[in-house]
């Protein structure tokens, strides 16, 4: 199984980004495992952003609900996060993960 991410970068705040995470996994992995992704800043304990279940209900941490958007593509493997209305807080390394298995993870820097 392998997880990438990729669509972070600098953004300025109130911006947008679209991250990817995209799936290399045998058979059904995809389909049937919530997918999720977390965050970490420096100095700071991870925190869980966004998850998505099989049946595509999502949830959302307390602190990027109204403004995250997660979602997922069957046809191409990929599990995205929209990001709206973007604040300097929300700058960390942004990694996707699916039952045991991490991404290398993209970072994202809001500026002010």
């Amino acid at each position: 199984v392998e997880l990438v991410e990729s669509g972070g970068g600098l953004v300025e705040s109130g911006g947008s980004l679209k991250l990817s995470c995209a799936c290399s996994a045998p058979g059904d992995f995809f389909t049937t495992n919530d997918f999720l992704w977390f965050r970490q800043a420096p100095g700071q304990t991870g925190e869980q952003v966004a998850r998505i279940t099989p049946g595509d209900v999502a949830t959302y941490g307390d602190s990027v609900k109204g403004r995250f958007t997660i979602s997922r593509n069957q046809a191409e493997n990929t599990i995205y996060l929209q990001m709206d209305n973007l604040k300097p807080e929300d700058s960390a390394v942004y990694y996707c993960y699916a039952n045991q298995y991490w991404g290398q993870g993209t970072r994202v820097t809001v500026s002010s």
